[in-house]
């Protein structure tokens, strides 16, 4: 099975080495062409986002290996862990909540999509049907109710395997 947010850093990995490969020739070679390097703006900032874009290639390589070496059977299957979808019910209100477990680089809290390295993330995390969560939110505590789990393996049709 791929994860999906191999294929984010894919993209992500392949447009920074067209960058670094096409167009920063392109400019350093323009740059030069103007003349005194040592007062050289467009010179200077070509370097920079060259050594910027060979550190962003290597950090992307390394994110893409650790990612790709994940052994997802690991995840569990009765509780929540990374890629669930948690879905919550307010014991005060009964409102509905939902939040879910992704990696970093897809945190958007607007969304509900929270790492688990958050105090939220860590809060929901192992956490089964029918078990109660406290959450602060902006110094309130408030009080909820696991009522649904989808993990990783139910969304991407692993659960079968």
């Amino acid at each position: 099975m791929r994860l999906p947010i191999l294929d984010k850093l894919d993209k992500e990995l392949m447009e920074s080495k067209k960058e670094l490969e096409v167009d920063i020739p392109k400019a350093l070679k323009e740059a030069t062409d103007m003349g005194d390097l040592s007062e050289n703006a467009e010179y200077k900032a070509a370097k920079e986002r060259q050594m910027y874009l060979e550190a962003r290639i290597s950090l992307l390589q390394k994110r893409i290996s650790d990612v790709s070496s994940l052994d997802i059977s690991k995840i569990p299957k009765d509780r929540s862990g990374l890629g669930s979808s948690v879905f919550l019910k307010d014991l005060d209100t009964g409102e509905p909540k939902k939040y879910q477990l992704v990696f970093p680089e897809e945190v958007n809290p607007d969304e509900g999509k929270i790492s688990l390295a958050s105090p939220l993330g860590k809060a929901l995390f192992g956490k089964e049907e029918g078990d109660d969560v406290e959450l602060k939110f902006g110094g309130t505590n408030k009080e909820y109710e696991v009522v649904k789990i989808i993990t990783i393996h139910e969304s991407t049709g692993e659960e079968a395997k």
